[in-house]
């Protein structure tokens, strides 16, 4: 059967993560600081929960956490330990709560960092804060359950074959807890899965193999032979992205995702697989469900 997902944030739902700036947060003490922090932290703890009973309530079987879910967690001057803010001790128990209530109702949850999350980069102040990004992001995970923390090969910097090697170099460096979490992405402008495979099938990382990129950027590959190749490097129940294009698969731009998912997008040889697809669709939650009305 598909679960479907929903990635983020909600069109036309109540439902709102808050994040800051760097630069307002550093006009306040460092009391001030630290309350503002926890208010985010907590609003997101709250948000959290609202999210999780809103797909439980709408069959959405899959919801990704923003990678902002603890504000600036990591910001090399402002970083800080949940534990020391006001409210830290009662945060992570309405994460965790979160979690097990998520659980009981079979609702998966995954997380996709940010773009500047990047194992491959040649800098290794680059890779060394990814790393840690990547860390803090497990640690959440951990409360919360979640089983999938995604990310894009990075840049191949003029050798492909190089950065991955790094790639692999830095995967090794992440806590065994992370290791087991960590799946890597094709994308629409480095990467295809005929590129990623052989990575996954040396690391045991899986490849959240995604349809919309690897039509933007295509390979030897079929969509049928890049799922089922994807599907034999999971230990778990296999997460895919699905987009569709705003401008159209035939225009200059075809990476650009459309509001909501043509449903001759959707490959046929989906639809007997036990998998979660995430829909990366700009009307969000709309979109999911427009889908999976189609679908069912």
């Amino acid at each position: 059967m598909i679960r479907l997902g929903l990635c983020c944030k909600f069109s036309d739902q109540p439902i709102l993560f808050k994040t800051t700036t760097a630069t307002y947060l550093k006009k306040l003490t460092k009391k001030q600081r630290y309350q503002r922090l926890s208010d985010l932290c907590t609003n997101n703890a709250n948000m959290l929960q609202k999210a999780a009973e809103y797909c439980i309530e709408n069959k959405v079987g899959c919801f990704r956490v923003n990678s902002k879910i603890l504000p600036l967690k990591t910001h090399p001057q402002l970083g800080y330990d949940l534990l020391s803010l006001p409210d830290g001790k009662e945060i992570v128990n309405k994460f965790r709560n979160c979690g097990v209530y998520a659980q009981e109702h079979n609702l998966r949850f995954s997380f996709h960092p940010d773009q500047f999350i990047l194992l491959s980069s040649p800098n290794k102040d680059v890779t060394r804060r990814s790393i840690e990004e990547l860390e803090y992001q497990s640690q959440v995970s951990d409360w919360i359950g979640a089983d999938v923390i995604n990310i894009h090969g990075g840049g191949g910097y003029g050798d492909k074959k190089s950065a991955l090697s790094r790639f692999l170099i830095a995967f090794k460096q992440v806590s065994r807890n992370m290791r087991k979490k960590l799946t890597i992405e094709n994308d629409d402008r480095v990467y295809t899965p005929e590129d990623l495979l052989p990575i996954c099938e040396k690391s045991g990382i899986p490849l959240v193999y995604d349809v919309h990129h690897h039509r933007c950027l295509p390979d030897n590959l079929t969509i049928e032979q890049a799922t089922k190749k994807a599907l034999a490097t999971w230990d778990r129940e296999p997460l895919f992205h699905i987009s569709s294009s705003r401008q159209g698969w035939q225009s200059k731009t075809p990476g650009p995702h459309h509001d909501y998912i043509n449903i001759k997008d959707w490959p046929v040889c989906w639809s007997s697989l036990d998998i979660t697809v995430e829909v990366e669709a700009k009307a969000k939650e709309l979109a999911v469900k427009k889908l999976h009305k189609q679908l069912y």
